[in-house]
């Protein structure tokens, strides 16, 4: 039985097939249509997702949308109602989406459907699944566990914005919710506005910036913005916000509880904005805590699968998984709305048609994650010689082993191997690769590379078999999902003039012996690599080892600010002579950038707009 799940018209379209359980293919649109977070019917997702299967849509047995959009209409009405007169014209605007085409959704599906396969009864084969319960089905049925606590944490979706759950078997069962308008996502989202940073994506900056402040707004934030009570459940004064009646998320009563205007885009970053990244990280990992904890005691049951947005929070999943009240924690590697259109498709074989779990010795059921298109050597190169490249072809240690130099003569590679990542982390297959140790790194590939803020940090690529040796963790984290410190023994102390510098100025302090992947909290977000998942990046890794001692390499998705992570060889190509990546490897065939033609060179940093 084949299941294509969709979830699009919001934001990060994505399509994913599940057949009898198992998941095949999985994409988000933005890969193939370069427009980030592509929030439009996810046509081309569809067409790779189908043909990875070697099927047409007739060929599918049932289609499922990640949430239910009269649900979501009900809730935008009622908000209104609620707050009215304010935020008409909020309201007017939204309505005109609405009754443009969002109101019609289920309509839309069947029609474009109809088009697609012609003789199939789309009516009874469309299937809509709650968003919420999407989530945890994305998360749960994939993990390794047979019964798990599912926590979920997002914006909103129809109404739920926090949501509890049990998964057992083939089973998942709700426990309790709390809705709209109260939201952990939106209120850190509000934050993410308020210090500059564009929503639904911002967010990780909020995150990056964190450590760089002091969490001195914390009982100001307890106090007048959210209630918590002991478990975790919580309460937003509304006072604070603007999402119910107007088009910004943080109200005018931010500046005034915070004496400090927004921050326009613009603006440089000062003390206060990271004071304010430190205090609402700090409140989140109190509310995310507090939740966990009061879960495992109410249920028992030892493991833990995150999803939703705030899964994304990778420094309070490693807070959840050091507190010990779960003894494992599995978080869906696309926790935000792209994976609901797999969490959809599992939400109807599994509860919809009472499929059972499919067996399986892998680690988990996301294949790495690695569920997007590949491309044959013979094809790499020879769309990349029709894109003008210079290159040369070798087997495969030779490949190895001229990328592991070139890393440690630190040079920045980029790196496109195998299937593309599903989800927002490269992961070792559309990534831009670095020598860790290099004091320099980071804010190279920063400003040279990435063309993005130089406060941001890199996750460290860490053979599995040496990760309890370079950081303070001992587990599987091939997601880039968990936050731990480096080691003590591979730390640098600080001296006392450096302890006295201020916000950005710690930014070149070097911490450790792998100063490119160790933010200033001496944090590291930590992706392990697994032989039996990614044998040729593993390879690679071992490689880097043996010329340099460091099983370990600086990480980050291939891309420029703005754009979305690279699809084919020819993004890749355009990506390199766009940025200051020094070598491409593309399957078995190298390029260095001194051998390209001159002609060739695109000023990349006016291609995309800034995220």
């Amino acid at each position: 039985m084949r299941i294509l799940g969709l979830s699009a018209f919001y934001h990060d379209s994505a399509a994913a097939l599940v057949e009898d359980g198992k998941v095949i293919a999985a994409a988000q649109e933005e890969r193939f249509t370069r427009k980030k977070y592509d929030n439009a019917y996810p046509q081309n997702a569809i067409a790779y997702c189908l043909n990875e299967a070697n099927i047409g849509l007739s060929g599918v047995d049932f289609v499922a949308f990640y949430d239910k959009p009269l649900l979501k209409f009900q809730r935008l009405l009622e908000t209104y109602l609620a707050f009215a007169p304010q935020g008409f014209a909020s309201f007017r605007q939204a309505m005109t989406s609405w009754l443009g085409d969002k109101l019609f959704q289920k309509r839309q599906l069947i029609e474009r459907c109809k088009v697609a396969a012609p003789g199939f009864d789309w009516k009874t084969r469309l299937l809509f699944s709650e968003h919420h319960l999407s989530h945890a089905a994305s998360a749960f049925f994939p993990s390794p566990f047979t019964t798990a606590v599912i926590l979920t944490m997002d914006g909103v979706g129809e109404w739920a914005t926090t949501s509890a759950a049990l998964g057992d078997g083939n089973r998942i069962t709700i426990l309790k919710e709390i809705h709209f308008p109260h939201s952990l996502g939106l209120l850190y989202s509000a934050f993410t506005d308020f210090i500059g940073f564009r929503v639904n994506s911002g967010e990780y900056k909020v995150m990056g910036l964190a450590p760089y402040g002091e969490p001195r707004f914390v009982q100001r934030i307890l106090d007048h913005v959210i209630d918590v009570k002991a478990d975790g459940s919580f309460r937003l004064n509304q006072e604070y916000f603007g999402y119910c009646t107007g088009l910004s998320t943080a109200g005018e009563r931010f500046a005034e509880l915070f004496e400090v205007p927004a921050r326009a885009p613009e603006m440089p970053l000062e003390g206060v904005h990271m004071d304010l990244a430190a205090s609402i990280q700090a409140v989140t990992e109190q509310v995310v805590l507090r939740l966990t904890r009061s879960l495992a005691a109410e249920t028992g049951v030892r493991n833990l699968c995150l999803a939703g947005g705030v899964a994304l929070n990778c420094v309070a999943n490693g807070k959840v998984l050091r507190d010990g009240k779960f003894d494992r924690v599995w978080v869906q590697p696309a926790a935000g709305d792209a994976g609901g259109s797999l969490g959809a498709a599992l939400a109807a074989y599994h509860l919809e048609l009472g499929q059972p779990r499919p067996s399986s010795n892998q680690p988990d059921g996301m294949s790495g994650s690695y569920l997007g298109p590949a491309f044959d050597d013979d094809e790499i190169a020879r769309r990349l010689a029709a894109a003008g490249a210079v290159l040369t072809t070798h087997d495969d240690d030779e490949i190895i082993d001229r990328t592991a130099r070139a890393l440690a003569a630190e040079q920045a590679v980029g790196w496109f191997q195998g299937r593309m990542e599903f989800g927002p982390r490269a992961l070792g297959a559309r990534s831009i690769l670095a020598d860790p140790r290099s004091p320099t790194m980071q804010r190279t590939l920063n400003l040279k590379v990435k063309y993005r803020e130089s406060f941001r940090p890199f996750a460290p690529a860490v053979l599995r078999e040496d990760v309890a040796d370079w950081f303070e963790f001992d587990g599987d984290s091939p997601y880039m999902l968990f936050v731990a410190d480096v080691v003590g023994r591979r730390q640098r102390a600080m001296s006392a003039a450096e302890r006295r510098l201020f916000g950005i100025d710690k930014l070149n302090v070097v911490r450790s012996d792998i100063p490119a992947v160790t933010h200033i909290d001496y944090s590291a977000r930590i992706q392990t690599v697994h032989r039996d998942t990614n044998p040729r990046f593993h390879a690679l890794i071992s490689r880097f080892k043996a010329l340099t001692g460091c099983p370990v390499l600086v990480n980050t998705s291939f891309n420029v600010r703005g754009e979305p992570i690279v699809c084919t060889p020819e993004d890749a190509f355009r990506c390199f002579m766009g940025s200051e990546i020094d070598v491409l490897v593309v399957g078995n065939c190298f390029l260095c950038k001194k051998e390209q033609s001159p002609a060739l060179r695109i000023d990349y940093r006016g291609r995309f707009d800034p995220d």
